[in-house]
């Protein structure tokens, strides 16, 4: 098997430029540090900030409890 047909090619548009971006800057730990962690969550509430910004940068009109869908298709990390 050569090298090429082990090489998988994903669109990364913009979004994946936007998320590198967060996590580069560390937005999402210093939205955890000043507001802090519930051991009740689900999802950091720094993530959800991520989550929001990267969804209202995709020029689509998705209501909040479509997230999952909206990101199943997308190459980030920790969304």
């Amino acid at each position: 098997m050569s090298y090429l047909e082990e090489i998988q090619v994903k669109n990364l548009d913009h979004l994946g430029i936007v998320a590198g971006l967060i996590d580069e800057i560390g937005i999402v730990k210093i939205i955890n540090n000043k507001l802090g962690i519930d051991v009740r969550e689900k999802i950091s509430v720094g993530t959800v900030v991520k989550s929001i910004l990267i969804n209202g940068l995709g020029f689509v009109s998705r209501p909040l409890y479509l997230f999952s869908q909206f990101f199943k298709i997308k190459p980030l990390r920790n969304c």
